[in-house]
């Protein structure tokens, strides 16, 4: 019997301990309290043409004076919606140094105020200032180019050069990037074995804190078959002085080219020059090497016969 006294008195001593702790802590909520509550912050609307160029804090120390109810209740939010701070008017009136602004952070009161509740007085918006560094937009037209490895089959290759669809990129982005920016290329391709005429989309590269339009460009690749076709070419001789007279044996050489299907009928001799250096004739020697000149890389030299030549230098 004893023993569920106790044990009564033990319950009614911590019913009173509960209620006088509610009431002690009802009363000290119902006081005002300073304090500091830590607000996320978020950047809007910078002038126009202009954007962040640094990195602001992106929390607000603000000191605070609140009921403790009020403080409880911030207290015990998982998360703030943030301080919206618009830069075109914060920055309006101030005058920059070099596109740096610096906001003193008391101006800010009741913008913040009025997004944070009425219920809290702020005393206080820790840091003391906020820099805010904005920089000019610029947009302008650059090359596109082609960023490709490409390898044939046997007897193909290019019918003609390597194309863009479109071949130039509007960029815009700080203009100290964009000054710098004279091309910019495709994401690398390799292609392989090409027998045929490839076309592909591919994405523009282009740098951080920068945008472009159109951001993909259409590669084509044309390729054809090329065959072999033979060109009688006759020797020119470069730094012959007047007062001689050289005579090569023989005076022509036979140049053998591959060229494509298409161009097959147009390839003449004027496309390829052949010629001999004076100056490197000598005593010591009795040929001179035949250099060959192509006037369009799309053909390709497979041999030349003979590549050197005899010469007899004769005094005017």
């Amino acid at each position: 019997m004893d023993h569920i006294k106790n044990d009564k008195r033990v319950v009614i001593f911590l019913v009173c301990l509960l209620i006088a702790t509610g009431l002690w802590f009802l009363n000290a909520l119902g006081k005002d309290y300073s304090t500091t509550i830590s607000y996320p912050v978020k950047y809007i609307n910078p002038p126009n043409r202009q954007f962040l160029a640094n990195t602001p804090p992106s929390k607000l120390e603000l000191k605070v004076d609140a009921g403790g109810f009020t403080l409880l209740r911030h207290k015990l939010s998982l998360s703030f919606s943030p301080i919206v701070l618009n830069l075109n008017n914060i920055t309006k009136n101030i005058e920059s140094q070099n596109g740096t602004y610096t906001i003193q952070s008391y101006t800010l009161l009741r913008r913040i105020e009025s997004q944070v509740s009425n219920e809290i007085k702020i005393l206080e918006v820790l840091p003391d200032h906020i820099p805010i560094v904005l920089d000019s937009l610029k947009t302008k037209t650059v090359q596109i180019k082609a960023n490709v490895n490409v390898s044939f089959k046997s007897q193909f290759n290019l019918k003609s050069p390597v194309e863009l669809d479109p071949g130039t990129v509007k960029i815009t982005g700080p203009s100290g990037i964009v000054d710098t920016i004279s091309s910019l290329s495709t994401e690398m391709k390799t292609f392989n074995e090409l027998d045929e005429t490839v076309e592909k989309n591919l994405d523009i590269l282009h740098p951080e804190h920068t945008s472009i339009s159109p951001n993909k460009t259409l590669l084509k690749i044309e390729v054809e078959k090329y065959t072999e076709k033979l060109l009688h070419i006759p020797i020119l001789i470069k730094n012959k002085p007047d007062s001689v007279n050289v005579k090569l044996f023989p005076s022509e050489v036979n140049v053998t080219c591959l060229v494509g299907l298409s161009e097959f009928e147009e390839l003449t001799s004027n496309d390829i020059n052949a010629f001999v250096d004076y100056n490197e004739s000598s005593g010591n020697t009795s040929n001179l090497n035949v250099i060959i000149e192509k006037r369009s890389s799309y053909i390709q030299v497979v041999r030349t016969s003979p590549d050197a030549v005899e010469y007899l230098i004769e005094k005017n």
